[in-house]
This record gives C-alpha cells, structure tokens and sequence, in this order.
C-alpha cells in the first residue's frame, strides 16, 4: 500500500514539474519571427540570394543594412553535390563546376530599402573580377554569383552590373564575371555557420572589395520626424497600394477624434524614433511617447482593438 502510494505522488510530481516547465516555456517564449505568418496586412518582404566567396564575412555585413530583415549562410547552385559544408569542400569538388556556392539569402522590406541599395553593397565588398575565388580563397564554391526570384530582379540586378562595371573600367579593372541565374533551391548551412561573426569575434572575415564604390549615388530627401518625439505621437507606417492601409484610414482613422495626432510614414522614414517593433507589414500601427515606442501592431486594427489600447496606454 505505501509502496502504491509512493508511486501515485512520485508521479503526481513528475507531471506537475512537466506543466511548470511547458508554463515556463510559454511565459518566456522568444518573438515569433515567421516571416510567413498569415495577418491581415500587406508585406514588403522579398529576397535575393548572394554569393561573394566565404559566407560569413557578407552575412554579417548584409545585416547591417538598414531594411534588411534576415540573412541567412547557405548553398544553392550545385549539382550532384550534396549542400553540407564537408561535401563543398571537399579537394575532388575545388575545381568541379557544378559544386554549390557559398550564397546568403538575404531578406529584406521593400517598403524600407531598394534591392538597388543591397546590390551596390554586394558588388562594393567583393572583386566581382574574380574567378572562383576571393582573394587567397579559391574554388569554385567561392564564385561570384547572384540568383533571382522573378524577372523584375533580373533587370535590377544587370542595370547595377552593368553601372559597376562602368566604374570597375575606370579604374583600370577587368570584366565582372558574377554569374546572374534564377534560383532553382537554396539550401540553409548548418547552425554553426548562422552568425558566425557574432558567435566568434576573432573569426575569418577578410575584405576583398576593390575599394570602386557607388559614392556618387545621390541621397534620397529626408523627413523630418522632429515633431514625432514631443508627447504622445500615433505613427502608421503605410505604402503605397496597401489596401489594409486604406481600410484602416476608412474605419478608424477618418472617425479619430482624440487628441493625441497620427501621423503617416514609410518604414523608411522613421530617423529619429526609437521602434521596436518589426516595419515589413503595412499597416503597423506605432504608439509613441517621447519618440520612444511603448506599443505596436502588426497589421490592421479594427477600431475596438485601436481604441483599447489607445485607453490602455492612457492617450489623450
């Protein structure tokens, strides 16, 4: 009987330490960061893939870019290869032509940066006069090479070439041998290879740029936020064509009578304020004190959902 006992509360605490720890789990769950999560908003998400010898070194540096959502090492572009790390670098496969690339797949909001932008950064951080090699890291899985999604990249991406092989010729440079080709499969590295930098300051991260940049580029107008860090500010990040924008301008904003302004902006155009939350849905809805966001949404709102936390937050 005691033994039956003991057994019951021997049990009876194994499942409450699995339900403390599955609340444990929930409560301190990291951000959902499913680009693909379905919402009532319109996303500016698209991606290019890009190869420009070792990945870690331009992974890092592609995350830097202001719109850049995510940058993920990887491999594509191969054939009877298998895309791991220990295949690709394998002696046999140094010179083999159809041996994967070093690629990064680099996400990023259209509403916030142009692939126009990323491009001159990938073409300015690499010799794209290179073949099968950066520097002292040669074969064939070092090769200079972009890989579109559709058509409208294309032209973009032979429009930069062909702008950076004018200022590659003026200084004495050779032809730009990037191979530019559809994307058929991308293939993620292994875990060890994602931010790699980040996971190993001392790291491997030469720098073969060609020192030709796009420096002549003119800059684009800038808005003016100064207004948007005094008090209480609503911010709606809208596009163009967005039609969960208009329909949020309809059912709530063109009702709005408090006191505290809204005011809209292009994910772009936010300098100044200090957001946390993700800008590559519109519309996203930016409560604000100070410039300082103290809440956001992702998507629209209908008025019940703006309205309370508008009086949760406690604005006028």
């Amino acid at each position: 009987m005691f033994k039956s006992i003991a057994i019951i509360f021997t049990a009876t605490f194994a499942l409450m330490a699995i339900l403390l720890a599955t609340q444990k789990k929930e409560t301190y769950a990291a951000p959902d960061k499913n680009l693909n999560k379905p919402m009532l908003a319109s996303k500016h998400l698209s991606s290019i893939v890009l190869g420009a010898g070792c990945f870690w070194g331009v992974e890092k540096s592609y995350q830097a870019i202001p719109g850049v959502v995510d940058a993920v090492s990887g491999y594509t572009d191969g054939v009877g290869v298998k895309p791991t790390y220990r295949e690709i670098t394998k002696w046999r496969n140094r010179k083999n032509p159809n041996n994967h690339a070093e690629v990064v797949k680099v996400t990023y909001n259209r509403s916030q940066i142009d692939l126009e932008v990323i491009l001159r950064k990938y073409f300015e951080t690499h010799d794209p006069t290179q073949l099968n090699r950066q520097g002292n890291d040669i074969g064939t899985q070092y090769r200079s090479t972009i890989l579109y999604n559709d058509k409208d990249q294309a032209r973009i991406i032979y429009a930069v070439r062909n702008q950076y092989q004018s200022r590659l010729s003026a200084k004495g440079y050779g032809k730009i041998v990037t191979k530019i080709k559809p994307l058929t499969a991308f293939f993620p590295a292994e875990d060890y290879h994602q931010d790699y930098l980040a996971k190993n300051p001392n790291g491997y991260c030469p720098d073969h740029s060609t020192g030709v940049t796009f420096a002549d580029t003119p800059k684009k107008p800038t808005v003016d936020n100064s207004n948007l860090v005094k008090g209480q500010q609503i911010v709606v990040i809208d596009s163009e064509g967005c039609a969960f924008c208009e329909k949020f301008k309809t059912d709530v904003v063109s009702k709005y009578q408090k006191s505290t302004p809204i005011t809209f902006r292009k994910a772009n155009e936010l300098k100044g304020l200090s957001i946390k939350t993700a800008t590559w849905a519109t519309p996203t809805i930016l409560f604000l004190q100070e410039g300082k966001e103290v809440f956001g949404h992702q998507g629209y709102m209908k008025p019940d959902e703006f309205y309370a936390a508008h009086d949760r937050l406690k604005f006028l």
